[in-house]
């Protein structure tokens, strides 16, 4: 075990638990190998979300609505998200997950590809929470500052690509060039951008947070 690795295990065991349906939410998800916010990503949204204290979250990527619902649960009691997902087969999951934990009122899931539906979104989002198909981040950030708030934040997760960001182009497998290249065009962007300022963090698969100004 690498000296990285020994430190993730010790603050992993530093946190404190959460609800035992979000516990079980997160086990089967893992189970049935859906990608979900990792620990670390979790603890940094629940600082965020103290912090800030939302009253409306826009989500870009659903799943099967762990991320809405976690982020649900330590957001200010009156905080909506509005939540997006284009995955045909996840999105009767995500309700019945919204559902059954009587979060229906508070989470709203649109169906569809979200550089359509980004568009037509209008009024203004505090929190916004980047996890969607990681190509795509820098096609999607126009919209995201337009619906960004002053003062609000953007979190953009697995911005490291298991590493792949680090390496040359020629290293990354000739399938996965193209994100890798968007990904570090993103992140060029984000650090660059006079709106944002940001920091891009290791914990996770690297997560970046932007707050605008």
């Amino acid at each position: 075990m690498t000296q990285e690795e020994r430190y993730r295990v010790f603050i992993d065991s530093l946190e404190t638990d959460k609800p035992d349906w979000l516990d079980e939410l997160e086990a089967c998800a893992l189970r049935e190998e859906v990608p979900i916010i990792r620990r670390q990503t979790q603890s940094l949204l629940r600082v965020l979300l103290a912090m800030n204290r939302p009253r409306r979250i826009l989500e870009i990527g659903t799943a099967v609505g762990f991320s809405a619902l976690f982020m649900s649960e330590y957001a200010p009691c009156d905080c909506h998200i509005t939540t997006i997902e284009k995955y045909e087969k996840r999105i009767p999951l995500a309700k019945e997950n919204f559902r059954r934990a009587g979060r229906e009122e508070k989470i709203t899931l649109l169906e569809g590809d979200a550089g359509r539906i980004l568009p037509e979104l209008t009024g203004s989002f505090d929190f916004i929470f980047m996890d969607g198909a990681k190509g795509q981040y820098i096609h999607f950030l126009p919209q995201v500052l337009r619906l960004l708030e002053k003062g609000g934040v953007l979190v953009s997760d697995n911005v490291l690509q298991d590493g792949d960001i680090i390496q040359s182009r020629f290293a990354v497998t000739r399938r996965n060039r193209t994100i890798h290249a968007r990904m570090r065009e993103y992140l060029y962007e984000l650090k660059h951008n006079k709106a944002l300022e940001t920091v891009i963090l290791t914990l996770g698969d690297g997560a970046a947070v932007s707050v605008r100004i």
